[in-house]
């Protein structure tokens, strides 16, 4: 019995010298940055503070520990500012130079020299995953400019007393944004010394690179020690005091499954485990808790990071108007040459709004330079067809230019047209898988070779190729998505004129051959439609755009003219002026529009501008692709529509489901007496989402709800972003699952509604007691409530 409380204390004394030794460890690594400048003395005072804490036996043991330790830090020291500042130089040397969409040898600028500051807000714009991008960038161009911008710098930054403190950002922004330019900016500033010092170290780890080793095991020191070669000399007991900054840039790049509910708990930096287990429990805190997480992503991937782990969100919203002459004018010396073309952009309302995005900036300035400087009586881009029509054929000239040839800048050769079309293969496979990043197995299962895809430089091009192990293998993307797209529709119209079935029909998913150029582009722009996210918009737009001759001839014979007489294109213009989609939401109805103005067809445009400016609007029909017309250029107006009444347009039931995306523009929206399907509820709802979001009254009296719908239409009012007053469900037919789907949203964001009309629902009392939660919120605002009865219920509450 005596041996086994022997044996007891002997465990526990170790076990309490292992404790005590890790805490005089810990105290020792928080003074690494002053050791260099301690005396002697200091270690004998450290080491006298534990002395109290340790057994007789031990005392002597463990100041000679101490005192060896500390010494061993001062010479360590000046070594450790070695490695950060050593890293500080290899940063500055990555960042310092950008490349604007190509990587050729001396391409490159100074970020410093072309940097415009982006715009940058907190929080984020709602359905981010069921719209295009280009979509979304003409719902941005529109966004409050009152919101407060964040600079780059200060992204980390508290803003007001209520914010805790902010150990994860997660920054969205659609492609070519400026999202990586801005974690460059962030970078550079800290390796020069000018902003973000209290950080020890900035650590960039972009998923792309990530992607590489995603099958490999690693610690997180080992990680380090890899991508950064000038940190091997860190230790893990650095790690842990220091104050650091990882930068995960370009999620929607990321391949791994990030298992967020289940995985291994790793908090050791020198635990090995996969890449994203560790990438997992970096993110959630149980690895390094006090470092700092930026993480970037456009907005269809960003779901992949719980909310509850994110204690920041913001948006790059890319350049204001100002910003965007402000590009212009840096690029160009000239400066008769930036007013052009900035007088150019501002006159297309398609161009202006992509200009949004830096890189589409870089695309149109190296168009319209090289049409401005040349005599070419041709008009100007208007569309974006036109626009990466002339990109490609400029992108021809450079390459003859720099490469020779005896043809004329802009003919293509057979080599040329093969090495494109594979190019085009490539981008097409891709987009419909969702890949917007290619290794070089996937460039050779479409026959191309890496030297020849150098040569087009401008159009895809090389990310990184580095002197390491890890990175012999090389990753491309092509320079913007919006030219993976272009690339596609290029590919698939060539395949169309050279009648390639197979391809054309494992696209289109169809046992019918295609009969026509009309049938081919209907088929497209119906696979289009039902498309969840709306990846495949802008590709059938380009399509469309394409059919063309006059774009044809801009690709030098790249493409078969033999479609494209009048009256095929008439044609074509007829049927899509009759496209019926009332089974599709509304707002993805108007790319049918913009296929229109792709190919040049001004003449809906210009009825509905004549409509707007007619005293007699309720005489004038209109037709479906009218009302799409009209909710796009309505959403799009710089004024807010004090009332919209679906009821006043002479159109059809589809007309009217068309003209439902206008009610985000407007603060009252009368849509009683309406046939609302669930398609048309889950648009509203959409708008009720909107941010900003200017809906106040909503009229939906004396429409047949069904509970789908319903639910749908909640979805919307339970969102933050909604701040409707007023809702008038008169005579809906709601049941009491509808009842309790209202109850739900309401509990959830109650602080708005002030009046609500249920009258002439014949509640039943099961349904009115689930209403009652939400009335009895101390939040809930309420002060009309309408219903067919003096229910008995209700006046208790």
């Amino acid at each position: 019995m005596c041996d086994g409380r022997g044996r007891e204390s002997k465990v526990r004394s170790a076990q309490l010298c292992v404790h005590e030794e890790r805490q005089v460890q810990r105290a020792i690594y928080k003074l690494r940055y002053w050791t260099s400048r301690l005396t002697f003395k200091l270690s004998e005072t450290v080491c006298f503070h534990w002395r109290f804490l340790l057994s007789e036996g031990e005392k002597k043991r463990r100041t000679e520990l101490q005192t060896a330790d500390l010494n061993n830090s001062v010479s360590q020291g000046g070594e450790l500012q070695e490695v950060i500042e050593g890293h500080k130089m290899s940063l500055k040397r990555r960042c310092e130079h950008v490349t604007e969409g190509t990587n050729e040898a001396g391409s490159g600028t100074l970020l410093n020299t072309i940097y415009t500051e982006l715009y940058i807000t907190e929080g984020q714009s709602e359905e981010v995953d069921t719209q295009h991008e280009v979509r979304q960038l003409e719902r941005t161009s529109k966004k409050n400019i009152q919101d407060t911008p964040i600079k780059c710098q200060d992204i980390f930054k508290v803003l007001s007393e209520q914010q805790r403190h902010i150990r994860v950002v997660l920054t969205n922004g659609v492609a070519g944004v400026g999202k990586t330019f801005s974690v460059q900016k962030f970078s550079l500033d800290w390796a020069e010394g000018l902003e973000n010092q209290d950080i020890s170290l900035v650590l960039p780890l972009s998923w792309r690179e990530l992607n590489l080793i995603r099958d490999e095991q690693h610690s997180l020191l080992s990680l380090l020690h890899v991508f950064h070669p000038t940190l091997q000399k860190i230790r893990a007991e650095d790690l842990t005091v220091w104050k650091l900054l990882f930068i995960f840039d370009g999620l929607d790049e990321s391949r791994f499954s990030l298992g967020f509910n289940k995985h291994q708990l790793i908090s050791d930096v020198t635990q090995v485990s996969s890449v994203g287990v560790l990438l997992v429990n970096l993110i959630q805190g149980n690895l390094l808790p006090s470092a700092l997480i930026w993480i970037t992503s456009r907005p269809a991937a960003a779901y992949q990071i719980p909310p509850s782990c994110v204690d920041r969100i913001t948006e790059v919203r890319g350049f204001t108007d100002s910003q965007k002459e402000e590009y212009f004018r840096r690029r160009f010396s000239d400066e008769d040459l930036s007013k052009r073309i900035i007088s150019h952009i501002k006159a297309s309302r398609s161009l202006h709004i992509m200009c949004l995005i830096p890189v589409f900036c870089w695309i149109t300035a190296i168009v319209l330079e090289d049409m401005m400087t040349r005599d070419q009586r041709g008009e100007l881009p208007q569309t974006l067809t036109d626009l990466y029509s002339h990109f490609l054929r400029v992108q021809i000239k450079r390459k003859k230019q720099k490469y020779g040839g005896k043809q004329r800048p802009e003919e293509l050769t057979e080599a040329d047209k093969e090495l494109l079309l594979k190019l085009g293969r490539l981008a097409f496979e891709h987009l419909e898988k969702g890949n917007i990043m290619f290794y070089s197995e996937d460039l050779e299962r479409c026959g191309l070779d890496v030297s020849e895809v150098s040569v087009y430089s401008g159009v895809c091009t090389e990310i990184f190729k580095r002197e390491s192990v890890i990175f012999q293998k090389s990753v491309y993307c092509f320079v913007h998505l919006s030219i993976q797209e272009f690339l596609a529709a290029v590919y698939m119209f060539h395949c169309y004129t050279r009648k390639d079935t197979p391809v054309i029909n494992k696209f289109l998913k169809y046992s019918k051959p295609v009969t026509s150029l009309d049938d081919f582009l209907r088929r497209a722009l119906m696979k289009s439609l039902k498309s969840e996210n709306g990846h495949l918009d802008l590709f059938v737009r380009f399509l469309h755009g394409l059919s063309l001759e006059s774009n044809q001839r801009i690709l030098g014979g790249l493409l078969d003219q033999r479609n494209s007489h009048p009256e095929t294109i008439q044609k074509v213009l007829n049927k899509l002026k009759k496209v019926k989609s009332d089974k599709i939401s509304p707002d993805r109805s108007i790319n049918i529009f913009h296929c229109l103005m792709e190919m040049k067809d001004q003449s809906v445009h210009q009825e509905i501008q004549e409509f707007l400016k007619s005293e007699k609007k309720s005489k004038r029909r209109l037709s479906e692709i009218h009302c799409s017309a009209l909710a796009y250029l309505l959403q799009m107006s710089e004024e807010v529509l004090d009332e919209l009444n679906l009821q006043q347009y002479n159109t059809s039931g589809e007309g009217r489901h068309r003209l439902i995306p206008a009610v985000r523009n407007c603060r009252k929206a009368e849509l009683s007496h309406c046939s609302l399907s669930e398609v048309s509820c889950g648009s509203l709802a959409s708008v009720l989402r909107s941010n900003p979001s200017h809906l106040r009254v909503l009229e939906l009296s004396s429409i047949s709800l069904e509970d789908s719908g319903m639910k749908l239409l909640c979805s919307g009012l339970e969102s933050l972003n909604c701040t409707l007053e007023t809702l008038r469900l008169s005579d809906c037919s709601l049941s009491e699952i509808s009842c309790d789907s209202l109850a739900s949203a309401l509990r959830s964001n109650p602080s708005h509604l002030r009046e609500l009309d249920l009258s002439w629902n014949q509640l039943k009392d099961p349904a009115v007691k689930l209403l009652c939660g939400f009335l009895q919120d101390p939040l809930c605002k309420l002060e009309t409530l309408r219903s067919v009865r003096d229910d008995p219920v209700l006046s208790q509450v």
